[in-house]
């Protein structure tokens, strides 16, 4: 029989699935949970479907247990970029925005481009991962909340309710900090990467911590390039005939939290980070924005991280100058 393509479009309560096979789709609704996943297997091999690939977008903890659930059955599956999806779409001049059609345009994605298998992460690194968006949610609240004080009215009682949300926020975040730390020391090779991404000067453990929970894998990608393309922090030109030329941007095509873990590291990484203070002074004297310097110094922050776990040595800030000379 031949390769299956299945596209799945997730949503928090239910799977959107739709199969095709010699040139028919076939539709299901299931429940976005593992009585909806054993229904949609069990129906997969009471029609004979074998071989089939699954692709869904990747939205998060909405569909971690799905992938995961095909994944340990032996379903080739993939995890796919949103925007891979949304450019797809629009390459294709799709109009209907249904969860029927998102889950055969993702199907036929599939079939057609054929997109890399996705292998799930290991306990400790998915651990890391709810650990670190949690304490993101933590903080979040907290500043709402700081936000209210500052325009709220002077009430007594309201202010007296936020004083102590907030210091019950503060506790709450004390304590995640803690559990992020003894998570990272109890894993060996978690502890390991940390303090090779330690060593360089503008990450401390918290922005370790985050670049470890989304990236996972720093040698899954072949080069630092590709990994600034999953951040959305590549370059994008604008250019069009002989007239049109505007100034590059980040392409923000890419993962959220990436970018928000590196925005603050690299603000200290241009004071204290010789490499990247170097890469500032550079790019300010060609007259870039101050905007479009933090970016690349974000960037130029991933690409040494990729370097560091890619060679497994600790920074080096004259790295560059001494295979120069040794050339």
């Amino acid at each position: 029989m031949e390769s299956v393509n299945m596209g799945i479009d997730v949503s928090k309560n239910s799977l959107d699935v739709v199969l095709l096979y010699e040139g028919k789709s076939y539709y299901q609704v299931v429940g976005n949970n593992l009585s909806g996943f054993q229904h949609l297997s069990t129906w997969l091999e009471r029609e004979g479907f074998q071989q089939v690939h699954l692709c869904m977008e990747a939205t998060g903890q909405y569909g971690d247990a799905a992938a995961t659930y095909f994944y340990q059955r032996g379903y080739p599956t993939s995890v796919i970029n949103p925007a891979r999806i949304k450019a797809y779409a629009a390459s294709h001049l799709s109009r209907n925005k249904t969860d029927k059609a998102d889950a055969k345009l993702i199907a036929e994605y599939c079939q057609k481009e054929k997109p890399p298998l996705w292998i799930p992460p290991t306990d400790a690194f998915r651990t890391l991962k709810a650990l670190v968006h949690y304490l993101d949610d933590l903080m979040s609240m907290r500043q709402q909340e700081r936000n209210r004080m500052e325009f709220s009215s002077t009430d007594k009682l309201v202010e007296s309710t936020m004083l102590e949300h907030i210091a019950f926020l503060d506790e709450k975040i004390k304590k995640v900090h803690s559990a992020i730390h003894q998570h990272i020391q109890s894993d060996l090779q978690l502890r390991h990467c940390c303090e090779l991404l330690v060593s360089i000067p503008g990450i401390g453990e918290r922005t370790a911590a985050r670049l470890l929970a989304e990236i996972q894998d720093f040698r899954s990608f072949k080069n630092a390039h590709q990994l600034a393309a999953y951040a959305g922090l590549n370059p994008r030109k604008y250019q069009s005939g002989s007239s049109v030329h505007r100034k590059s941007r980040l392409s923000k095509v890419g993962n959220a939290h990436l970018r928000y873990a590196l925005y603050m590291p690299a603000i200290v990484a241009m004071k204290h980070n010789p490499i990247i203070r170097e890469l500032c002074q550079r790019l300010s004297e060609r007259g870039l924005a101050k905007m479009a310097i933090v970016g690349a110094s974000m960037r130029k922050l991933l690409v040494l991280a990729y370097g560091v776990i890619k060679s497994d040595l600790v920074f080096d800030p004259n790295f560059t100058h001494k295979c120069a000379i040794a050339s």
